[in-house]
């Protein structure tokens, strides 16, 4: 077993449940809140990797920690777009910007890509040289 695959993965799984976006009147957002698609998407992601950690294989454990940051990617650009589109119904631009710039992201995103850089920094184990 991989112990950096299996807490990367902790991690990963920690970061979707940790705020990640704060909407004035609503309060604090995860990955559930955000889309459940997205969500689910996400966690099938943790699941490769605590698969991938299971039994051993660094290539599917490296593939779970890109994907979790496309994704992750994905979602931040949504995010943006979303809240801008929103507010679409405002004709002043300056308005349209002032009521996007209220929806904030969180530090769970943090969370995530610290579980993701584990992911990927999963190494195969080398024959150590002793001179």
């Amino acid at each position: 077993m991989k112990a950096q695959g299996l807490a990367g993965s902790v991690i990963l799984a920690a970061g979707g449940l940790c705020p990640l976006m704060h909407v004035p009147i609503m309060g604090n957002w995860n990955y559930f809140d955000i889309d459940i698609r997205l969500a689910v998407a996400f966690y099938v992601i943790v699941a490769l990797a605590l698969v991938g950690s299971l039994i051993n294989k660094e290539g599917l454990i490296r593939f779970a920690g890109w994907g979790a940051i496309v994704l992750a990617l994905i979602t931040l650009a949504g995010i943006y777009f979303k809240a801008h589109d929103s507010f679409g119904f405002l004709h002043f631009k300056k308005l349209v910007n002032l009521a996007a710039g209220l929806v904030k992201y969180k530090w769970g995103w943090f969370v995530i890509l610290a579980g993701a850089i584990l992911l990927i920094t999963v190494r195969k184990p080398g024959v150590v040289k002793v001179q």
